[in-house]
């Protein structure tokens, strides 16, 4: 395995700040005081693997990220165990996702052997800045963003001779704060997330970039996030703004989109789908009109709807709301939506046996 270099940061936050943060620390809001960075080079492929102080990215203004969109990331957790080690959570997909979003939008693949230790190394370094919860309702985290860009200087269309890899680390809490509500969410009629051929299935920037209009119009409305449909006919679902979705019947089969190009093949959707069965539920991955879901819940057909991600992990939907109708599954979490949440948040945080070898240590206690 290659070396990283560490850099210590000699002015890191002091404790007090550093604790009174973790107690109160938003989502997304603060980071911690190191990075992981590898560079690529076409003469030298990837190199110069460190972990280094936490701070700005200095970039030439003809960097080709800023005039054409090279970037991807991705998004997982790491989580500090009773026994004070810390774990994340199948992050070897992470890796494949990332290397096939690489694909996508031509940038080099990186090996799952640097991707894993990059984020080894940086909460190695980084790990006061984990939090053990607090009980079985306290969901912090230590939210980690790996992300690539090019970063060549040059003004002209072609895949980029020069990228940057870099991990930053945030200490979390819900994505969601206020405890579990159901959320609303939005259908938007008009604008599109993705499209067949497009780039929907890579987790980019240009991709969320392309939900955010409509993420207003939902947040107008009275929602907290934006249900997409699909590009061709704009009538079968997709997913949200940043999450995928699920139905729940009243027959215990949990329905969900199919997997295309335009849909984004979630780490926390995967493993609701494998957990499903061990929770006695029957899986159906196929194309869902939103006529389906309004006709089968007024038939009491479809009893209960979630989103699903890494920074959300599985959140109720109360309404899906439109400009003509609106379905209401009711203000209280499902009961199928609960366990499923509840079976997940428990393997994450060591609370109960990882029989599916899920979960990946980044550090001892």
């Amino acid at each position: 395995m290659t070396e990283f270099q560490i850099l210590k940061n000699m002015q890191p936050a002091p404790e007090l700040v550093r604790e009174a943060i973790k107690e109160k620390p938003g989502f997304g809001e603060h980071f911690t005081d190191h990075l992981s960075h590898i560079r690529f080079t076409r003469a030298q492929g990837w190199h110069a693997h460190t972990v280094r102080p936490y701070g700005p990215i200095i970039l030439d203004p003809a960097a080709a990220v800023l005039h054409y969109a090279q970037e991807i990331f991705e998004g997982l957790k790491a989580y500090r165990h009773a026994d004070g080690s810390i774990w994340t959570f199948r992050p070897q997909l992470n890796a494949a996702r990332l290397a096939r979003s690489a694909e996508r939008i031509a940038l080099p693949q990186l090996s799952e052997e640097d991707f894993l230790a990059s984020l080894s190394e940086l909460v190695a370094v980084d790990a006061a800045w984990a939090s053990a919860p607090k009980n079985d309702l306290d969901e912090v985290s230590l939210y980690l963003r790996p992300f690539m860009i090019a970063s060549e200087r040059f003004l002209g269309v072609r895949s980029s001779h020069e990228v940057d890899y870099y991990v930053i680390a945030s200490p979390a809490g819900p994505y969601f704060p206020g405890g579990i509500k159901p959320v609303s969410i939005w259908l938007s009629r008009t604008l599109k997330r993705a499209s067949a051929g497009g780039t929907g299935f890579a987790k980019c920037g240009g991709n969320y970039a392309a939900s955010l209009a409509a993420g207003d119009e939902a947040a107008a409305n009275g929602c907290q996030q934006v249900l997409f449909t699909d590009a061709a006919e704009g009538k079968y679902l997709e997913e949200l703004g940043g999450m995928n979705l699920m139905l729940v019947t009243s027959d215990n089969t949990l329905i969900t989109p199919e997997l295309g190009d335009s849909i984004l093949d979630g780490v926390t959707r995967r493993s609701v789908l494998e957990l499903a069965p061990q929770l006695g539920l029957r899986v159906e991955e196929r194309k869902i009109e939103v006529a389906e879901w309004r006709e089968r819940h007024a038939a009491g057909e479809i009893v209960e709807a979630f989103a699903c991600g890494t920074a959300a992990v599985v959140t109720p939907i109360g309404k899906l709301v439109s400009d003509d109708f609106t379905i209401d599954h009711g203000e209280e979490p499902g009961e199928i939506t609960m366990s499923l949440r509840k079976t997940l948040l428990d393997i994450q945080y060591g609370r109960a046996e990882d029989t599916n070898g899920w979960l990946y240590k980044l550090a001892d206690g």
